[in-house]
């Protein structure tokens, strides 16, 4: 008979550990900036001693990458948004409404986590080089993202005649910006739900075509 094989504990801790000092970490970082942030503090508001810190992310600008790493995944496991469940799902719609409707409430749960970091991010590689080496010019991922998903787009029955794969692309780069949830979550004081009902029926009313 196979042995049923036990789940590795010491595996598990490690994970747990990780991810409370991550959480800690984005907690610190958006209350109090990435530079204002000690190693130690991060310590002390996940429990565990800084030289666990220390061990498991080297520094803190390791600690800071896996923070925004984590908060566009919503998780530690390393699966590109493209692969995604709630992604291929989306793109999967039989129409260009049903497809944007999924694409907005998954992209407004990212947005959730992903916005309020957006200015640390900057503000961080302005004034360390290495954080921004870990960002290199080329092109964006979150383009590459959207422009997948405008091509789902494109061969759905009621995309509106004439919509290119590059406005669509365009589109839902800009409408679905954490620059733009900032602007109206944050600085507006919009709700999450507000904002995922604004945002799905602008992108339906410019890329979906005229009922009837």
């Amino acid at each position: 008979m196979d042995k049923v094989k036990r789940p590795d504990k010491r595996a598990e801790r490690s994970r747990r550990t990780r991810e409370k000092v991550v959480e800690a970490a984005r907690e610190l970082f958006v209350a109090q900036g990435y530079g204002a942030t000690s190693l130690q503090e991060v310590a002390d508001r996940a429990g565990v001693a800084v030289q666990t810190v220390y061990f498991v992310f080297r520094n803190k600008r390791t600690l800071f990458k896996d923070v925004v790493d984590t908060s566009i995944a919503g998780d530690t496991e390393p699966v590109a948004t493209m692969d995604r469940e709630w992604f291929r799902a989306a793109c999967a719609e039989p129409t260009a409404a049903g497809q944007l409707r999924a694409h907005v409430r998954g992209t407004r749960e990212i947005l959730g986590r992903v916005a309020p970091i957006m200015p640390l991010i900057a503000a961080a590689a302005a004034t360390d080089p290495e954080i921004a080496a870990q960002w290199p010019d080329g092109p964006d991922p979150r383009y590459t993202v959207q422009y997948a998903a405008a091509k789902a787009l494109a061969g759905k029955p009621d995309i509106r005649p004439g919509i290119s794969i590059e406005m669509a692309a365009d589109l839902l780069f800009g409408l679905l910006s954490p620059q733009l949830y900032l602007i109206f979550v944050r600085d507006r004081d919009w709700s999450p739900d507000t904002w995922e009902e604004w945002a799905r029926t602008a992108l339906t009313s410019q890329l979906c075509a005229d009922p009837g």
